[in-house]
């Protein structure tokens, strides 16, 4: 087990809150599903917190239950989603993203769920290869190939490819 400083809950969410809503907003494009998968990531680890605190990096756990949560949260019904929406929970919770954001971030969300989890992780957060493969356990070579086909594949879905080319 690591030495290290055991961080309480309260200041381990004030200070992953954010982030972790802005992950889920990535992968969802729902401002209230990401809020709504934010905290039950963040309920899961209050649970926990006994183990979890003692994990080297417990915000990748957290950001590792946000991505599984996204995937089952995409499968639900879209008349749901639209529900909540309409909610007009505070916008002030996400951070800020430029307008034009918004058709890549689409293009993300249309990418296979590794992909558009490894692409929300590392353009986002600004997340090292290493620090994604620990998040969504598998190998750094993985999320290379994950970030290398996502790229292929939003460069496809936003007509760079042909850009490019021409």
């Amino acid at each position: 087990m690591p030495v290290h400083a055991v961080v309480s809950f309260e200041k381990f969410y004030e200070r992953e809150f954010r982030a972790v809503v802005g992950l889920a907003y990535a992968l969802s494009g729902s401002r209230s599903a990401a809020e709504d998968l934010a905290q039950d990531a963040f309920v899961a680890a209050h649970r926990n917190w006994g183990k979890i605190s003692q994990y080297d990096k417990p915000e990748a756990w957290v950001r590792r239950v946000v991505a599984n949560l996204s995937v089952s949260r995409f499968r639900k019904s879209i008349s749901e989603a639209k529900a909540l929406a309409r909610l007009n929970r505070d916008e002030h919770v996400l951070p800020e993203l430029p307008a034009e954001a918004d058709e890549f971030w689409e293009a993300v969300r249309a990418l296979p769920r590794r992909q558009a989890q490894t692409i929300a992780l590392h353009y986002l957060e600004d997340r090292p290869v290493a620090e994604i493969a620990e998040i969504l356990e598998c190998s750094p070579n993985t999320i290379k190939v994950h970030l290398h086909k996502g790229r292929a594949g939003l460069a496809s879905r936003l007509g760079l490819d042909r850009e490019a080319a021409s």
